[in-house]
């Protein structure tokens, strides 16, 4: 009897026929599965990686690269969640504080592309209580003087 997919659990009795295929069921965690993954090929698993790759340099959005690879968002979103999750975990060093970020336009409700790099920014940075790191960054109003 072959393991179950979910819980790598051997109590797997046979549970029905499926589309000509023997079907299981985990007497541990009720989960339902057939032997094999037909949806997967040597085509497939070639194109996961070339998405990934893609991906992982930075330049491409999910939308994008479902019109290159000609599936849909939905599945180039769970191949990246599946390969990001399959990645060991990352230590950071002792010197390094870990630091979250969030995008701007979460914030401003809107994409500003007058907003970037090329204008100059006020950092304010404070500790609001030990071990925690508070980092605003604003526009310079109106009547502001920049060095």
């Amino acid at each position: 009897m072959p393991e179950c997919k979910n819980c790598s659990s051997e109590h797997v009795v046979k549970s029905g026929i499926v589309r000509n295929k023997q079907r299981f069921l985990c007497k541990d965690c009720g989960f339902n599965f057939v032997e094999g993954d037909a949806r997967t090929n040597e085509k497939i698993a070639a194109k996961k990686a070339m998405l990934i790759l893609l991906y992982s340099l930075g330049k491409a959005s999910f939308n994008m690269l479902a019109k290159l690879f000609d599936t849909w968002p939905s599945q180039v979103y769970r191949w990246v969640v599946q390969e990001g999750l399959a990645l060991p975990e990352q230590e950071i060093s002792g010197e390094i504080k870990e630091m979250e970020f969030d995008e701007m336009w979460h914030f401003i409700k809107a994409k500003k592309t007058s907003f970037g790099s090329s204008r100059p920014l006020i950092v304010a940075h404070g500790e609001p209580w030990l071990g925690c790191s508070a980092i605003v960054i604003l526009r310079p109003s109106n009547g502001s003087m920049t060095k």
